[in-house]
């Protein structure tokens, strides 16, 4: 079993940055692509950013590329996303997820989750 807690949500205005974490315990997460997901109120969980096992490789939904970067420590068992630039539309919940071996950008198919952590961005 993994554990995933994200932490470093708040509340920011537009053009802030946050960095969030999520801390992995219970298992090494070093066998696990790790992706970002995010939903909003009223819409569906969406992709934003995954790393695969090796932290070479990355992707990014459109709507944050150049602005967010995803990243992870297997030392320290805990992924991060960078994120700048920010907007109002980027206000939503921030869940990590642990994918056996790699990422995909549905959310169907990963292992692990945690529970979320709260962006708001205002304007």
């Amino acid at each position: 079993q993994v554990q995933l807690v994200e932490s470093g949500g708040g509340l920011v205005q537009a053009g802030g940055s946050l960095r969030l974490s999520c801390a992995a315990s219970g298992r090494t997460v070093s066998n696990y692509a790790m992706g970002w997901f995010r939903q909003a109120p009223g819409k569906e969980r969406e992709f934003v950013a995954g790393i695969s096992l090796s932290g070479i490789s990355t992707n990014y939904a459109d709507s944050v590329k150049g602005r967010f970067t995803i990243s992870r420590d297997d030392a320290k068992n805990t992924v991060y996303l960078q994120m700048n630039s920010l907007k109002p539309e980027d206000t939503a919940v921030y869940s990590c997820a642990a994918r056996w071996l790699a990422v995909t950008t549905t959310p169907v198919g990963y292992n692990y989750w945690g529970q979320g952590t709260q962006v708001t961005v205002s304007s």
